[in-house]
């Protein structure tokens, strides 16, 4: 069993009852590309998307179970962080699927798709990021059309934002991605005219 799968069923076995069970946990990151792939690396964290289910009761019991510094963190070397939606560099309408595999009693668990994952890794694009993306890349599950679709979908929905002024910085990346993993042109992405 893999160790992300072994994490998220002990979760589920130490969990006491708040009601609204099942909760449903929406999974960003690194470890909804192993939940949902047949890739596995070591990693830190596993990003839940913060979200209406995640109460501050649930929220609390959650980081109290698994948080940082937490008894499964420390036999798993892996920890629970609940992200605030708001932060996030993806695109509109991000698709979620169901991990049936994963029988849990308390929980239902739903994994960011591929390619959104790819595009939220864009803003930052550490070390980490890169060997994520190159194994997706290498696995044959980016399709560079739909990525440069769903890119163009983040930044319709980042150009509002106060953050707007590092988009260029994002397409730079997008474009090392196609270069460096794709093997493809890099693509040419529309600013909003008030960014030329």
């Amino acid at each position: 069993m893999k160790l992300i799968n072994s994490f998220l069923t002990e979760i589920d076995e130490k969990w006491k009852p708040v009601g609204g069970e099942p909760i449903r946990l929406r999974i960003i990151g690194s470890a909804a590309l192993m939940l949902q792939t047949d890739y596995e690396r070591g990693t830190k964290d596993g990003d839940i998307l913060e979200a209406e289910e995640i109460t501050p009761a649930v929220r609390q019991q959650l980081l109290a179970l698994a948080g940082p510094k937490s008894p499964l963190f420390e036999k798993h070397r892996m920890y629970i962080e609940v992200v605030l939606r708001a932060i996030l560099f993806w695109p509109q309408g991000p698709v979620f699927h169901p991990v049936k595999a994963l029988p849990l009693k308390n929980f239902t668990v739903e994994v960011l798709d591929v390619t959104d994952v790819v595009i939220s890794k864009i803003k930052r694009l550490n070390q980490n990021d890169i060997d994520d993306i190159k194994a997706m890349a290498g696995k044959k599950l980016l399709d560079h059309k739909k990525l440069v679709s769903r890119f163009e979908s983040a930044v319709d929905r980042f150009s509002t934002d106060a953050r707007a002024d590092d988009l260029p910085k994002y397409i730079k990346n997008l474009n090392r991605i196609e270069r460096d993993f794709l093997n493809v042109p890099e693509s040419t992405i529309e600013l909003p005219d008030w960014m030329q």
